[in-house]
């Protein structure tokens, strides 16, 4: 799979707010402005796995679909790493 522009800014605008996250903690900052800005980056990674696994998903189901090939066992292997990603 080739990983897009687009998901590796995405992995690292999380890596930026796990470092100001960490400031934070250093800085002694309110714990509920912590745990928003955890909540913001746990929001941040699920979206990020949702747009990898769908678009290897498009890729792989189009390569099976050219080989006459079902694709049942590539959408159950989709949703199953999506349920094991919570």
């Amino acid at each position: 799979m080739e990983y897009t522009d687009q998901m590796k800014n995405r992995v690292k605008r999380i890596e930026g707010q796990l470092r100001g996250i960490l400031k934070m903690m250093e800085e002694g900052k309110d714990c509920k402005e912590v745990i928003m800005q955890l909540s913001a980056v746990r929001s941040a990674v699920d979206r990020t796995v949702g747009v990898i696994v769908s678009s290897n998903l498009v890729d792989c189901v189009l390569e099976v679909e050219h080989k006459g090939e079902k694709t049942d066992d590539l959408i159950r292997e989709a949703v199953n790493l999506l349920v094991k990603s919570r």
